[in-house]
């Protein structure tokens, strides 16, 4: 390994990366499209309603653990799901280039591989809560 070299450190960017993006994409559902609206978009895709509030509770708690560095890996790989939903029911018909109206599916599926690279990586450096549990 040469001086700028860091797997540890590249591990800490990618989980904090990705944490403040789940986080970011479960506020907008919650303080932009409220609850209520996403739990209808989902409702409108053929899903029960109450799946909107499943992802809601699991992007904003999956960000929040991210970025504390609970058990990054596993959260990574239990998000991955999530996003494979977007393509399959939503951005997957609307072609590869996320700028596409409705938003293609290359961004979910490059989160979907940031998000195994994390986990098969590790949690990286480790917050001080994260080493208590």
């Amino acid at each position: 390994m040469n001086r700028f070299e860091n797997p540890a450190l590249a591990t800490l960017i990618l989980r904090l990366s990705l944490g403040l993006m789940y986080l970011a994409h479960g506020s907008l559902k919650l303080f932009v499209f409220t609850p209520a609206g996403t739990a209808g978009y989902f409702a409108s895709l053929g899903l029960p309603g109450f799946v909107g509030y499943l992802s809601i509770v699991a992007e904003i708690g999956g960000g929040l653990l991210l970025l504390a560095g609970f058990r990054a890996r596993w959260v990574a790989l239990l998000l991955t799901p999530l996003l494979l939903g977007t393509i399959v029911l939503v951005h997957g018909a609307k072609g590869w280039m996320f700028a596409n109206e409705g938003g293609g599916w290359e961004y979910p599926a490059f989160l979907i591989a940031s998000s195994l690279a994390l986990f098969l990586l590790g949690d990286g450096g480790k917050s001080r809560a994260a080493k208590l549990a």
